[in-house]
């Protein structure tokens, strides 16, 4: 089934409708991540993906990161470099399980994903407005601040976009630039271009 398949089957208007339900975003108090996550007790995995190799974390509350890295020592200290007062156990839980199933595009009868993420009321506000932007359908940075109520602040925006810890899940490239380039992404334009194409492929 595509994903447009499951959400009419689940009586939604549409696949951005789905995707919304299916993930929710709580944000760590300024205790959590101004201390460099000194109370946070963090799991993490490594796993592999249609788009490469990705490493996995999440919290207590929920998933805190998810990054494409090929390279396990630099994927765990990038993480590390995020969180570095907190503590580390390598364990595959049920958060990242269920993140996990996403990425294999299991939608039919996934259980809501959590995420617990550090960061700024903007940056949240940026974040949940990508996860409207329809699977296969792309947006712009500027047409993002308009959702936002923030018409002018689109290279903000765009700075908020590029520091989404959360890749794939939190569907940052679906962002596009204005006249139509793929533009900038943290793993790289190719990955980019092949999700993208991944997805429009999927919704057909």
């Amino acid at each position: 089934m595509t994903l447009l398949d499951v959400a009419h089957d689940n009586g939604l208007s549409g696949s951005s409708r789905l995707h919304d339900l299916l993930i929710s975003i709580e944000r760590m108090t300024i205790g959590e991540f101004k201390s460099g996550g000194v109370s946070l007790a963090i799991n993490y995995c490594f796993a592999d993906s249609q788009f490469g190799k990705i490493i996995i974390a999440s919290t207590h509350r929920g998933i805190c990161h998810i990054h494409f890295e090929e390279n396990e020592a630099k994927a765990l200290n990038g993480l590390k470099s995020r969180f570095p007062k907190a503590s580390y156990d390598q364990v595959n839980d049920k958060f990242q399980q269920e993140a996990l199933l996403f990425f294999k595009g299991d939608w039919c009868q996934q259980d809501q994903i959590k995420l617990h993420l550090a960061a700024t009321e903007f940056q949240i506000k940026v974040w949940e407005s990508l996860l409207k932007i329809p699977m296969g359908m792309l947006s712009t940075y500027s047409g993002i601040a308009h959702n936002i109520g923030k018409p002018r602040a689109f290279r903000a925006v765009g700075t908020a976009i590029g520091n989404n810890p959360i890749a794939f899940i939190i569907p940052c490239h679906r962002v596009i630039q204005n006249n139509g380039k793929i533009g900038q992404y943290m793993w790289g334009s190719e990955k980019k271009a092949a999700i993208i194409g991944w997805e429009i492929a999927k919704t057909k």
